[in-house]
């Protein structure tokens, strides 16, 4: 019964999300007719009966219930419709283009497998041999939560402007395909690996494996025992990782110039070429939810259970190394939000591009501008961003965790969306700004907070003490204020404190794809996007933002994972 309402609750959200790209034409924030003019007809003025002249041509002046008609029976069909632009049919560039990301998501895959099965492989030879398996720290905490297009600026840099080993640009050879999937496939991998490596751990304290290796079994037959017992919870992980590289298709298709569907639908939102982006979102969303649900699927397999959302992995390490490296990503933070504020009026600071020098210490950007005072104002625009959205996916959660029901299914069916499709819906929808970003990274948060607030509401309200509460006449609202809320609000905010680095992230990640902040803020990842192509000439004006996204994330998830210190009795 629990699969069968979640596959229609998954399937309800599926359709709910297609009518929404249907209506695009009509719940544009722009004019779609302005655009199609403007792309169309360059010298023709915008009068009032050129734009009515449009919306005939393109049958916007049908109205909303025509135009979602229309848009869904040509989906049926296999017909995606003309492109504003060009005029040329739809199907045939999307098709082409989503041969390249399977290609690209494909071997991305490889990757996410190949990085979770080398890391995993150490822990269950020593869980087999009762040796302990130690949870990863908080650097490898912070490289899985890292983000695929600062991993792809990095690879640029790395291997290709400076070391000029792998090309970075293009599609031509099988040389094209390695940056793009290490950008894609590495964060999924870390993921997998640390909440792999947790499971083991867990699974190898279990009394059957000591009695197992007591009665003298086989190595192999051990490790196919504690892979049986640790794989179900993680099974379900690999539709999130499967989404997340969907998403990434946008930005590192970009990065790297490859034709694929990610960068044809980033271009398409640029251009409002409506019908190629609602074709492009209809099969990165199509991908996400078929992945989810042959995830679901081989979980409830393996198990008869379908759990989608697993706890957060641990971190090790004491309070003192916490503290270090609390100290490491905070420290040049401050400092240089300090050193921003110091130098809030100074602009135009002197000539483009220079090195590091006494006056600017990390040198100059593309504008002359100082590169280390826009990185301290840039701090209050992504970090500011990243809690505002934190605090607005906290209070829906919550909300929905009193509502299990309905956040459990819910949270699983609004893991298939990358934040990259959201933000692309929110410019659409409502035009670019830092707050349609904020909505957008708000919209694909809450789902692992709503179903970590569902579990804990229902292990408060399962409390042995309750019934001598009301046998003694606590009411409803007294229960909820006194008992239920002080149980799942502090919990629920550590767990929020945990999905803050990634939301600071996400927030950059529109602004590097232009979904978010201005072109000419601060943001983090507004500026890393303006410096890249100087990447050669200024190091330091792209790889400072980097830096930052860096620090920010290593520094919040060890204040977070922070052990608590003990208490005297």
């Amino acid at each position: 019964m629990a699969l069968l309402r979640g596959s229609l609750t998954r399937l309800a959200i599926l359709l709910a999300v297609l009518v929404a790209i249907g209506l695009l034409p009509w719940l544009a924030d722009r004019d779609p007719a302005l655009s199609v003019l403007r792309a169309r007809y360059p010298g023709r003025e915008a009068t009032d009966a050129a734009l009515d002249a449009v919306r005939a041509e393109l049958g916007l002046d049908a109205g909303p219930l025509a135009i979602l008609r229309d848009w869904l029976a040509g989906l049926l069909r296999g017909d995606f419709g003309a492109s504003w632009t060009s005029g040329e049919p739809v199907a045939e560039t999307v098709l082409s283009a989503l041969g390249v990301s399977l290609t690209v998501m494909g071997a991305a895959l490889a990757v996410t497998f190949a990085v979770a099965a080398l890391a995993c492989a150490p822990a269950l030879r020593r869980a087999a041999e009762g040796r302990p398996v130690g949870a990863g720290g908080v650097a490898v905490a912070a490289f899985a939560a890292l983000p695929d297009f600062l991993i792809a600026t990095l690879g640029v840099a790395v291997f290709a402007a400076w070391a000029g080993i792998l090309p970075a640009y293009g599609f031509t050879s099988p040389l094209h395909l390695l940056l793009p999937a290490l950008a894609m496939g590495l964060p999924g991998g870390g993921v997998l690996a640390r909440l792999g490596r947790d499971a083991i751990g867990r699974v190898a304290a279990e009394d059957w494996v000591r009695q197992w290796r007591t009665a003298g079994y086989r190595r192999g037959r051990v490790v196919r025992g504690l892979l049986r017992r640790a794989l179900p919870p993680v099974v379900p992980q690999f539709a999130i990782i499967s989404v997340s590289i969907t998403g990434a298709a946008v930005a590192v298709e970009t990065i790297f110039a490859v034709p694929g569907l990610g960068r044809a639908a980033l271009a398409a939102a640029d251009a409002q070429d409506l019908p190629v982006l609602q074709a492009c979102m209809a099969l990165l969303i199509g991908f996400g939810f078929a992945a989810g649900l042959v995830a679901r699927l081989a979980a409830r397999a393996l198990t008869g259970d379908a759990t989608a959302i697993p706890t957060a992995p641990t971190v090790s390490g004491g309070r003192r190394g916490h503290l270090a490296w609390i100290a490491v990503g905070a420290g040049p933070l401050l400092a240089a939000l300090a050193y921003g504020f110091a130098r809030s009026g100074d602009i135009a600071t002197g000539s483009r591009l220079d090195g590091p020098s006494a006056a600017h210490w990390l040198g100059t950007d593309e504008l002359g501008r100082d590169v280390l005072a826009r990185l301290g104002q840039g701090a209050l625009w992504t970090a500011g961003a990243a809690f505002l959205a934190c605090g607005l996916a906290y209070a829906l959660a919550l909300a929905l965790g009193f509502a299990p029901r309905l956040a459990h299914p819910l949270a699983e069916a609004c893991n298939s969306f990358p934040v990259a499709i959201a933000g692309m819906l929110v410019v659409v929808l409502l035009g670019r700004g830092q707050f349609g970003a904020v909505l957008a990274v708000v919209a694909v948060s809450w789902p692992p907070l709503a179903a970590h607030a569902a579990e804990l509401v229902a292990q408060a309200r399962t409390a042995g003490h309750l019934e001598a509460r009301r046998a003694l006449g606590a009411g409803r609202w007294w229960m909820l204020r006194r008992h239920t809320l002080p149980l799942v609000v502090g919990p629920l905010a550590a767990h929020a404190g945990l999905r803050l680095p990634g939301m600071a992230l996400g927030i950059a990640s529109l602004g590097f794809l232009g979904l978010g902040a201005g072109a000419d803020a601060p943001e983090w990842g507004a500026s890393l996007a303006r410096s890249l192509p100087y990447l050669e000439r200024a190091p330091l004006a792209a790889l400072a933002p980097a830096a930052a996204m860096i620090a920010l994330t290593v520094a919040v998830m060890a204040a977070v994972a922070m052990p608590q210190r003990a208490t005297r009795h």
